[in-house]
Parts: C-alpha cells; sequence; structure tokens
C-alpha cells in the first residue's frame, strides 16, 4: 500500500509590499530545509490599481530561479540582456539569475484584478555563476488534465503523475528535479492523487477555498508543508485553488540578503560588491 504523505506544518501568509509598493502576501523558508529547492512564494491578489501599479522597477539578481505565475492579470519582463516577454493570464515566465541579471516586472493593466504568484527556487553551487537565462510560456502551451470529480490539474513545470496519468509541464527548470502545479476545483466535491518520487519535498499553497488533506484543512493563505511519502490525496468540498510544489532538496547552505542568495557570506559581498561596480551588466 502507498504511503501517503501528512502535514507536517502550516504556515499562514505574511502581508508585505516588495518593488514600488506592490502588496503581497508572503511565506518565505530560506532556512527551512523543508522548503528546498524552494525559498519563497510571493501571492499577488488585488482588484485596486494602487496595490499593483508601480510594479517592480529594474533590479538585480544572483543565485536563484524565479517563476512567475499569473492567473489573471497582464505584466512585462524586460532585462540587461534585452529580453521582453508579455505574461498574460494563465501564463508563466521562468529565469535563471545565475551569475547575474538585471531585470524588470511591470503591470501592462491599468485597472482590473491581478491574481499571480512568484516563486523563488534556489540554484546550487555549481549553477550559481552561470549565465542568466529566461523564457515565457503562453497559457496555451501549459499542461492541463481532468477527469469527473477531480477539477482541473495545471502543471507548470516538472513531471508528476495525476491520477495515475504522467504529466509533464513546459518550463524547464535547470537547477534540481521539481514541479510546479496548479490544482482547481470549480464547485462541489473533489480530489486527487499525485504522486512524485518519495524523496521529494511537497508543499501547497492555497489561494482559493480550502483543501483537506488527511483529517486537517488548510485554508486560502496558508502553506503546507507534507511528510515524505509516494502519494499526496488532496480533497475539497468547495471552489478551491492549490499551488503544489514539490522537488529534490538542495543540501548545500543557504545565505540570503535582499535579491540575492549564495552558499556563503563571501560570496554574498561579492555579489553586492559586483552590482555596485556595474559588472551586471557586462554579462
Amino acid at each position: 500500500m502507498s504511503k501517503l504523505r501528512k502535514i507536517h506544518k502550516i504556515i499562514d501568509a505574511t502581508p508585505t509590499s516588495d518593488g514600488d509598493g506592490v502588496k503581497i502576501r508572503r511565506v518565505a523558508g530560506f532556512n527551512n530545509t523543508a522548503f528546498s529547492p524552494f525559498l519563497m512564494v510571493d501571492e499577488l491578489n488585488s482588484d485596486q490599481r494602487a496595490d499593483y501599479v508601480g510594479g517592480f522597477p529594474p533590479h538585480p539578481h544572483r543565485g536563484i530561479e524565479t517563476l512567475t505565475y499569473m492567473i489573471q492579470g497582464h505584466f512585462q519582463h524586460e532585462d540587461h540582456m534585452g529580453n521582453v516577454g508579455q505574461l498574460r493570464s494563465g501564463g508563466a515566465q521562468w529565469m535563471a539569475s545565475g551569475r547575474g541579471v538585471i531585470h524588470s516586472e511591470m503591470p501592462i493593466m491599468q485597472d482590473g484584478e491581478l491574481h499571480g504568484f512568484q516563486i523563488w527556487i534556489n540554484q546550487p553551487a555549481r549553477d550559481k555563476m552561470k549565465p542568466a537565462q529566461y523564457h515565457d510560456f503562453q497559457p496555451e502551451t501549459i499542461t492541463e488534465f481532468s477527469q469527473d470529480s477531480m477539477g482541473l490539474v495545471r502543471v507548470l513545470s516538472g513531471e508528476i503523475i495525476a491520477n495515475n496519468s504522467p504529466l509533464r509541464g513546459p518550463l524547464l527548470i535547470t537547477g534540481v528535479p521539481l514541479s510546479v502545479v496548479d490544482w482547481r476545483s470549480e464547485q462541489g466535491s473533489s480530489s486527487t492523487r499525485l504522486q512524485v518520487p518519495e524523496t521529494y519535498n511537497v508543499m501547497l499553497y492555497v489561494y482559493k477555498g480550502e483543501v483537506i488533506i488527511g483529517d486537517q484543512v488548510v485554508s486560502q493563505g496558508q502553506m503546507a508543508l507534507l511528510t515524505n511519502g509516494e502519494l499526496t490525496e488532496l480533497h475539497t468540498k468547495q471552489e478551491s485553488g492549490v499551488l503544489v510544489l514539490s522537488g529534490q532538496p538542495i543540501e548545500e547552505p543557504v545565505v540570503h540578503y535582499g535579491p540575492f542568495v549564495m552558499n556563503s557570506l563571501q560570496e554574498i559581498e561579492q555579489a553586492i560588491k559586483d552590482y555596485n561596480e556595474g559588472v551586471f551588466e557586462s554579462y
């Protein structure tokens, strides 16, 4: 009999702001080994123009990958390498910052609802000084799968088995194997079974409604960290939305300072020096 994952810990998202005053809800796990290879999840969700119109003006990164997923809204990515990408409702974009990138993410929309996520993913030490990369993925390229009473599974990245059906998402995360899945239930009772390797960390963030795992309920705005196991069973009795993040842990030191994530304080100091001296622009 397959070993079911259970809830190890539930974390409430914290309201904060970033960029030019953009209001977000954040769950950070830089020093939590149960998060690895993920570092942080930011949720942007507002229909008030003032909450998001300032966007995220040009800023640097080193040592991480970012996955931005837009459920509703329209953003534009630009970076110092000359990449320009449109992020539409239902689409996603991926960036590996490696040795250094300067980019911006600005809303094209001026009013209406904006709802999306930015997920920070750690890069293993071997990748932290590689050249930066960027790709965007429009909504029609995202893998979707549904069956009776299971809702809709959207696989953004990686490989996963949903209700015994192998699925693969279009986004290529370069560091370690991982998957990012959006599970949606529109109404009534729904359930799904997701399978990834037993050694992967698995956590899920509820962005709408609630989800039941075993005998515990995870509500909107909460992140649940799960125990090891072969299967994750998700149930809901209402319209719900859940991001399921799973991946192979990176067993390396994590030193974080602002937009930089490295393996030592000395590497952080070098990143700051390189950025201040204009080295990032030369990459």
